[in-house]
């Protein structure tokens, strides 16, 4: 019975030997997938906060672009969407994203207008750098980097200058991509100040509505001066298709900026034949200190417009949003009186423009064929 006995109690010792071992084995790689898991995790302390944080877009580690761009701008546009599919749509370099600069002035007039604090919820802010990105996710929800290979937009792009045409052009390209992405949108330039709800003022059967340095009177006039600091356009084929005709035009018109361009394309017989209904909004409505909005009781947005430097705009801005706080603290008889008006422009100066030469539509260089 002894020898019977004994090569069963190797086996018996042997496999609990091996069971050790197997035991071992496991909870070394338990622990080592804990350990995982823990550095994982504790990294996040040093990670930028998720999309969820924000409500729209995660934070690169550098701003550069991804394969999935087209996914997360989608993303972001439905996040900010009105239920007509509408988004509110401003770009934003580091030069005007600085503390107390033109930024924090363009989201004050939202919060001071009569009823467009609720507007804020439809705003993307399209962010050109990665200090511009990171200021706006300090601010607001509904932030998306747009990147450029190659092209600096973090300073301040002069008018008329290198760096400024290719970002008016890299914005009209952006714009398209938001069309054929299946949404409308109103741009607005962030030295724009919004003091109530524009829709209103709309034409609602009009594809492309654009504001005025100098109106005419008449909105359907093209000869209206148009301004690019403030559109607003409807999805459909019409609009995608005349945003790529325009971006098309700079091709034939080299060294233009996107205004200049509209400018020379906008009689061109090709817009009636797709059928854009194009209208210029009356600057009674959306003013700038080119033509500003005399009658407060029903200005929606005034536009710093005809201003060189942003240490000028920043000036007067600050000194237009006074003048509407003043205006709204008013009692009602005061304010229908009409005898309120702005005190601004003053380091603004349509005199500084006079050294800027802006091209007008008989300037239209000839192109050859």
């Amino acid at each position: 019975m002894l020898r019977s006995l004994s090569p069963s109690a190797t086996y018996s010792g042997e496999t609990s030997s091996e069971t050790t071992a197997f035991l071992r084995r496991a909870l070394a790689v338990l622990i080592l997938v804990a350990a995982v898991f823990f550095v994982y995790n504790s990294a996040g302390f040093f990670r930028f906060p998720s999309d969820s944080s924000y409500g729209s877009f995660v934070i690169p580690r550098k701003l550069s672009p991804l394969d999935n761009a087209e996914y997360r701008l989608e993303r972001v546009l439905k996040n900010a969407a009105t239920k007509d599919d509408t988004v509110i749509i401003t770009t934003l370099n580091e030069a005007w994203a600085a503390p107390n600069s033109i930024i924090d002035l363009f989201l004050e007039s939202f919060r001071i207008g009569n009823h467009t604090r609720e507007l804020l919820n439809h705003l993307v802010i399209v962010a050109l750098d990665d200090k511009a990105f990171r200021r706006c996710l300090s601010l607001h929800p509904h932030c998306f980097a747009l990147v450029t290979e190659g092209v600096d937009f973090s300073e301040e792009a002069y008018f008329m200058t290198p760096d400024y045409v290719k970002m008016m052009w890299r914005r009209i390209d952006f714009l398209r991509s938001v069309l054929q992405t299946g949404y409308n949108f109103v741009f607005t330039d962030a030295d724009i100040m919004w003091f109530r709800d524009p829709f209103p003022q709309f034409d609602p059967h009009a594809d492309f509505q654009i504001a005025c340095d100098h109106f005419s009177g008449d909105p359907i006039d093209v000869d209206n001066k148009p301004n690019g600091g403030f559109t607003y356009v409807k999805s459909n084929n019409r609009s995608i298709e005349f945003y790529k005709f325009w971006l098309s035009a700079r091709d034939k018109y080299p060294g233009y900026h996107d205004q200049d361009v509209l400018n020379f394309i906008k009689h061109n017989p090709y817009i009636s034949e797709i059928g854009l209904k194009m209208r210029f909004l009356d600057t009674a409505y959306f003013g700038g200190f080119c033509e500003p909005s005399r009658d407060l009781n029903a200005v929606c947005t005034m536009h710093a417009n005809c201003c060189l430097g942003m240490d000028n705009k920043v000036f007067d801005l600050r000194i237009l949003l006074q003048d509407w706080k003043l205006f709204m603290s008013l009692p009602p008889t005061l304010k229908r009186s009409q005898g309120y008006s702005w005190s601004v422009p003053k380091n603004c100066s349509l005199s500084a423009l006079h050294t800027v030469h802006v091209p007008t539509e008989s300037e239209e260089p000839k192109i050859s064929s």
